[in-house]
């Protein structure tokens, strides 16, 4: 019952993420919401890793994580240098 809830939850955050992404009014609203998917698919990750009990997806998390921050850091600089 309450992986139902945590997966309701987590398509909730996803579907206003997406939203975010394809009707924010400018860039960095449109960046902002691809992180916070980012973040949202990173906690689904760790979340399936605990209910199939399997280590290896705790490693996959980590370095999704990794390359979204690293990502968001990138469109962060290249925003910043177009003003």
């Amino acid at each position: 019952m309450i992986n139902l809830v945590v997966f309701s939850l987590l398509g909730i955050g996803v579907f206003f993420s997406i939203l975010r992404v394809i009707l924010g009014p400018s860039v960095p609203d449109r960046v902002v919401g691809v992180d916070t998917l980012n973040v949202i698919i990173t906690g689904a990750i760790v979340f399936l890793a605990h209910i199939f009990r399997n280590s290896l997806y705790l490693d996959i998390a980590l370095v999704y994580g990794i390359l979204a921050f690293v990502e968001t850091v990138l469109m962060a600089r290249y925003l910043e240098g177009r003003k």
